[in-house]
């Protein structure tokens, strides 16, 4: 089963920006309790997604520059990129097929 891969500001241009498909980056931290209870959510539609779009996951405390540039100040905080830019946002937790229409609407 597909996993969501780890994003850092060390690979963030890489990954996400750079990216020539859709990119669905999860801001979270390891307090949390939505942002645990969203992980399997995350992790499923990163197999859900494999191959068409890139899921990934940033943890703000050890990653800060990455949700200080995009103004993460709640979080879970669900961010779409398609072409280097931000097309969609998501605060709080969501249920799957919110997040499956936001990616799925990127892929059109």
């Amino acid at each position: 089963m597909a996993k969501a891969i780890e994003i850092t500001d060390a690979n963030f241009d890489e990954v996400v920006l750079n990216s020539d498909q859709p990119v669905l980056v999860d801001f979270w931290a390891t307090w949390c309790g939505p942002c645990i209870m969203m992980a399997p959510v995350v992790d499923e539609l990163a197999g859900d997604f494999e191959g068409k779009a890139v899921i990934g996951k940033l943890d703000v405390d050890a990653n800060p520059n990455a949700a200080a540039k995009y103004g993460v100040r709640s979080i879970p905080t669900m961010l779409v990129f398609k072409g280097g830019e931000v097309v969609d946002k998501l605060v709080g937790a969501s249920a799957k097929d919110v997040l499956v229409s936001k990616i799925d609407a990127q892929l059109a």
